[in-house]
């Protein structure tokens, strides 16, 4: 059997704005395809930081200038899964026609289930969105209700909550997409959160962390690795000093010290590290590796990257 591959795809292989992507993701087509030429079936999520956050801004003008509906936030990030991953499930398409692969590749708009009493909800702490004054901040709180916070001596943004992912609701349907030998881009941008009301699934303003998402579905896929692209071939101690250190192997026992030293940086390099963790813990014969886009095929031959194992060898 194929080994099952779940991709984390870094923001470094997306683009700012509509033509910069589609020019970057064909770049990112080549390296996907160049692992399902190796033999791999293939989950790849994404991020959508800049893109939700585009589209959130265009329709919060829009409603402000031009009195259109407001566009709830989980609607947005529906959105976002559908303009990245129709870039990138183009760029891939055409990439293994060109190679002559009869393989299909799908974008899934995937939900991804949160707990409604999840303490992030009492402490919202991620950004989104435009900056504004503080007049205009209070404006935004007396109108529409929202959370606004400084942000680092630029301006006041709105914040919303950053929960865990604990299921992800379409996870049955990729799995008969990947038994019908497909290709699967989902769970983008960290899924779209929703909550259980009633019986009924209800979206909800929130921001998953991608790398969490990623690692839950690989565990939930009982993938065979989990591969988490970035801007840099290795996991670094002491990271762009002269005192920088690459890590081939890093065992659990080490990145919680190192975590605990602050080694790794929140938005960064921590939660892929974290994520990691998370899916070799609970998937004992399950490999984890962060490395670069332009590096993935020769990471997985295991002659470069950072390989994460449960305890040393």
């Amino acid at each position: 059997m194929k080994k099952l591959l779940v991709i984390a795809l870094g923001g470094n292989a997306l683009g700012n704005t509509p033509e910069k992507q589609l020019e970057l993701v064909k770049n990112t087509a080549k390296s996907i395809v160049d692992l399902v030429e190796e033999g791999y079936n293939i989950v790849l999520t994404h991020g959508n930081g800049p893109q939700v956050g585009m589209i959130n801004l265009a329709m919060q003008f829009s409603a402000t200038e031009n009195e259109t509906p407001d566009m709830p936030f989980a609607e947005c990030g529906a959105m976002s899964q559908g303009y990245i991953g129709y870039h990138l499930q183009q760029s891939i398409q055409m990439e293994l026609t060109k190679r002559h692969i009869r393989r299909n590749c799908v974008t899934l708009i995937t939900q991804v289930l949160v707990d409604s009493k999840d303490k992030a909800f009492k402490n919202p702490t991620k950004p989104i969105g435009a900056f504004y004054t503080k007049e205009e901040a209070k404006e935004l709180i007396k109108k529409n209700n929202y959370i606004m916070k400084e942000d680092a001596g630029r301006g006041y943004r709105r914040v919303i909550a950053s929960p865990e992912p604990l299921k992800i609701i379409e996870g049955k349907t990729i799995k008969e997409l990947l038994q019908k030998n497909s290709i699967v881009i989902a769970a983008g941008g960290g899924g779209i959160p929703v909550i259980q009301k009633y019986n009924r699934l209800h979206g909800i303003d929130a921001v998953i962390d991608k790398d969490k998402t990623s690692a839950r579905l690989a565990l939930d896929l009982k993938a065979d690795i989990f591969l988490v692209l970035t801007a840099v071939e290795k996991v670094c101690l002491n990271y762009n000093t002269p005192e920088e250190k690459k890590l081939d192997i890093l065992t659990i026992k080490e990145a919680k010290e190192y975590i605990k030293q602050n080694e790794f940086k929140e938005g960064s390099m921590l939660p892929k590290v974290e994520a990691c963790l998370t899916f070799v813990s609970h998937r004992r014969n399950g490999q984890a590796i962060i490395t670069s886009l332009n590096k993935a095929k020769e990471a997985l031959l295991g002659k470069t990257g950072t390989l994460i194992i449960r305890k040393e060898m």
